[in-house]
């Protein structure tokens, strides 16, 4: 029972696209039991291998299908049946198969294996249609349809005379693979430079090197110094920096630095602080909420002047108004007097 839920290859459904590949495959599968005489014409053949046929293809068929064939238990009528009603296939594929070939082009893939899968799969379709593809037609659809940079490369392609078509692909597979090696050999550093300061992943391993290590690197600058036993030196010297030991006098020695401060970025669209106008992913309703807010805010708090059109009266002033009694002026002398004392 574990064969017979077992299926060999896809199902026969009820739309019938598939029947050309259906009919391959289960006559192959026939032919390889000795079943194949079961669905041929005045070839007889036993009742065990008769009903070893009508399983077998019944179990490959969609179950709608098998219900409508319920009452036929001769495979040789069944296998007429589905010809009869599916056996238009060839007749709605090919056109669709010309028209792919037709606008098949070497130049629209990027790849070479992409192109190879593409041309058999419609010369397949052709051929299951009863149309015959040669290799010469191949090649001449590869050749014809490379792209116009390629123009001297086809024609150093047609001067090696390639008889078929799967000699030609395996050129052009090799040299696709050439190519692909070949710039990633040239990206791997710039021309000209060292293995040893880029290393075999092309990256600069110097400047890798002083990112990883300038935490630690210690710090010197040029002069004359005593070394050992008062001993001049010319080069560098080393810059001596204060041991700080213990919490908190470390952050006391940077105090004098001066601090970053925090910007706040705020969306002019939400009013909210964040992010960007620009990457607001604020809701539309809120929005709208805080720009009617901000619309209303615009008339009020204004400054204004006022104007009035009628003229006021202004005071008027007399020379004698300016000028003060000289009793009033001894009055006023003695008093500052008084206070200064």
């Amino acid at each position: 029972m574990a064969n017979i839920s077992k299926r060999e290859f896809d199902v026969l459904d009820l739309s019938g696209q598939k029947y050309l590949e259906w009919k391959v495959d289960a006559l192959a599968h026939l032919k390889a039991n000795g079943l194949e005489d079961t669905i041929e014409a005045n070839k007889p053949s036993s009742a065990q291998d008769k009903a070893k046929a009508i399983i077998f293809l019944r179990h490959h068929l969609h179950e709608s299908l098998k219900s409508e064939y319920l009452l036929v238990d001769d495979p040789k009528e069944l296998w007429d049946n589905l010809q009869e009603r599916y056996g238009h296939q060839k007749k709605v594929l090919l056109p669709k198969a010309q028209y792919d070939w037709i606008n098949l082009r070497f130049q629209d893939f990027k790849s070479i294996s992409d192109y190879n899968s593409a041309m058999f799969q419609i010369t397949s379709k052709l051929k299951l249609c009863g149309q015959k593809v040669t290799d010469a037609d191949m090649l001449e659809k590869t050749f014809s349809t490379m792209h116009i940079s390629n123009m001297l490369l086809q024609q150093q392609y047609r001067e090696k005379g390639f008889k078929k078509y799967s000699d030609l692909i395996s050129v052009l597979l090799v040299a696709e693979q050439n190519n692909d090696l070949l710039m990633k050999n040239h990206n791997l550093r710039p021309t000209g430079s060292s293995p040893s300061i880029y290393g075999p992943s092309g990256h600069n391993i110097a400047t890798e090197s002083n990112a990883t290590h300038s935490g630690t690197r210690r710090h010197f600058k040029r002069g004359n110094f005593s070394g050992h036993n008062n001993k001049s030196h010319r080069g560098y010297k080393r810059v001596e920096r204060p041991y700080y030991k213990g919490k908190g006098k470390q952050k006391a020695h940077q105090t004098n630095r001066p601090t970053k401060t925090s910007v706040k970025t705020i969306c002019y669209k939400c009013g909210m602080t964040g992010h960007w106008a620009n990457k607001c992913r604020t809701a539309k309703h809120l929005v709208e909420l805080f720009q009617a807010s901000m619309n209303l805010n615009k008339g009020k708090n204004v400054e204004a002047n006022y104007v009035n059109d009628t003229t006021p009266s202004l005071p008027k002033f007399d020379v004698s108004d300016f000028f003060m009694d000289d009793s009033i002026m001894d009055d006023a002398f003695a008093t500052d007097q008084n206070n200064t004392k």
